[in-house]
């Protein structure tokens, strides 16, 4: 039994006890007065009421002082903490006899509360104001950053002033932007998670893969793991907290493997060339002469030569994107023709997996602004993914309509397998593919990242909504030419507008190509 039901036993017993007193005290009174002194007539009524008079002079006072001393020596510890009150003494608690455990056990807790509040008071004050004092982080391994709430960086530590090539009165008080030029694989910046953490939450930490850390002298980029930690309340003034995990080696060796794969990969242009040549050649020079199972033959090989250039033209398309190199030429172009275009070069493939494309194109559509072979691959990486993961579907529909906003957008959508909600943020990440089935479904992982990074060039979005057993919808954006701005179209209505296409996102919005 806790504390507070012991003292709410003892309170009904002591309530008890006195009204038992009570009452034996009048019929004391009345035996007294009616027995021994044989008093009658009124001298008994005055006699009898003796008793009630004295119990509702004195109990009262006796019950209520001893049922509050317990709240008295609790509100006297309270007081005594009180630096405003320092002069009241402690509660001297062995001299309770009601709910002594009770009041024991409260001021004990009261005391403990105190102490726990001094030692972080102390320990905040006992906090370095400058940080070049602070061993731990001057001395830290890894390059760390301090920055104040408007982004001016409070403090760089030696690891860092190394990294940067930078002196620490050269970093400190500037805008961290202008001191660490960084590079994201995403949208998914620094600088975009500490505007949502400002505004959503008090805390916040996040960590980033293969960011680039870009030279003003032209060098090689490094590239570095980042840590960050957000403190809205900090009574410092330091609301975050960067650290730098230097991989530029492994990371280079990465972009060399892709760079040979590229390489490599390019070699393959040429005969590919030749072979769909000699494909076509042969399925018009054969038709009508080849039986059922040849002409079969010729009908998947046709289909694998299709897929084996398409995976040739992602390959080089990401290693010019990986190096800045993919630029677009956008021109106005009529978008149904656009689409049908590409449906109708991949319905050979599907005919070989048994699955027919369909088209939805609204009527009427304006002409887009659009690069007409980097936006056909979009379109076929969506389609071949659509053909992939079909499953036991037989039908991809493609539909293109102009949405509220005067966008054009497009969408391919399947019926098969779908897609789990955990996969679908890392979706258009590279070389990213669900472990569920990748061992089933063929693939690189970069259609979907190179078809993202096409789509923000052109100015768009794309998107996904997936349901597992019930399919998939993916879809983007384009603008129609006539919303292209002004001042790209001043060379004319016939005018190309060029663009490039990158994997690498600014870390600020004043910074964003």
């Amino acid at each position: 039994m806790d504390n507070l039901q012991t003292f709410v036993q003892q309170v009904r017993r002591r309530l008890l006890t006195v009204l038992l007193l009570n009452n034996l005290l009048l019929l004391a009174d009345w035996w007294l007065a009616g027995q021994v002194l044989k008093l009658g007539g009124w001298w008994l009524v005055a006699a009898v009421l003796i008793a009630p008079v004295l119990s509702v002079s004195f109990v009262p006072w006796l019950s209520a002082r001893a049922l509050t001393r317990p709240t008295k020596l609790i509100w006297q510890a309270i007081l005594h903490i009180t630096p405003n009150a320092a002069s009241v003494p402690a509660p001297d608690i062995k001299t309770v006899r009601l709910g002594r455990e009770l009041v024991t056990n409260l001021v004990n807790h009261i005391y403990q509360l105190a102490s726990v509040a001094d030692g972080v008071e102390q320990t905040a004050n006992a906090r370095p104001a400058n940080l070049s004092a602070d061993f731990i982080a001057n001395n830290l391994p890894l390059p760390l950053v301090v920055l104040g709430k408007d982004n001016t960086v409070l403090f760089a530590n030696d690891s860092c002033c190394k990294y940067l090539g930078q002196t620490a009165a050269d970093i400190a008080g500037k805008d961290v932007y202008s001191v660490i030029d960084m590079s994201f694989p995403s949208d998914d910046t620094f600088d975009a998670w500490l505007q949502k953490a400002r505004t959503t939450t008090v805390t916040a930490a996040k960590t980033w893969e293969r960011v680039r850390l870009n030279r003003p002298d032209g060098k090689n980029a490094l590239q570095f793991d980042l840590a960050a930690y957000y403190n809205r309340d900090n009574p410092n003034g330091i609301e975050a907290l960067l650290v730098l995990f230097d991989h530029t080696e492994t990371y280079a060796q990465d972009d060399q493997a892709m760079s040979f794969v590229a390489l490599a990969v390019h070699e393959l242009r040429t005969p590919l060339t030749l072979l769909r040549g000699y494909i076509d050649v042969f399925d018009e020079e054969l038709d009508g002469k080849l039986d059922a199972e040849l002409k079969d033959f010729m009908f998947k090989m046709n289909a694998a030569a299709q897929q084996l250039t398409s995976f040739v033209s992602n390959i080089l398309n990401v290693a010019r994107i990986e190096g800045d190199q993919l630029f677009l030429r956008l021109g106005q172009g009529d978008w149904a023709g656009i689409v049908n275009t590409a449906v109708r070069d991949w319905q050979l493939r599907a005919q070989v997996r048994g699955i027919k494309l369909q088209t939805a194109i609204a009527p009427g559509l304006p002409p887009v602004g659009v690069d007409r072979l980097s936006i056909y691959e979009v379109l076929s990486n969506l389609i071949d993914n659509a053909i992939k993961y079909s499953g036991n579907g037989k039908v991809v529909v493609i539909s293109a309509q102009l949405t509220e906003d005067g966008l054009v957008e497009t969408t391919v959508q399947d019926h098969g397998i779908g897609i789990p909600e955990s996969v679908v943020p890392k979706l258009f990440d590279k070389f990213y593919r669900n472990y569920r089935t990748r061992t089933r479904v063929g693939g690189t992982g970069l259609g979907l990242y190179l078809s993202k990074t096409i789509i923000t060039a052109h100015g768009g979005n794309i998107w996904v909504r997936s349901k597992p057993g019930e399919g998939t919808t993916l879809g983007f954006t384009v603008l129609p030419y006539a919303r292209l701005k002004a001042e790209q179209k001043a060379g004319g209505p016939s005018a190309d507008i060029t663009t490039s296409a990158h994997g690498w996102i600014k870390n600020h919005s004043l910074y964003r190509r």
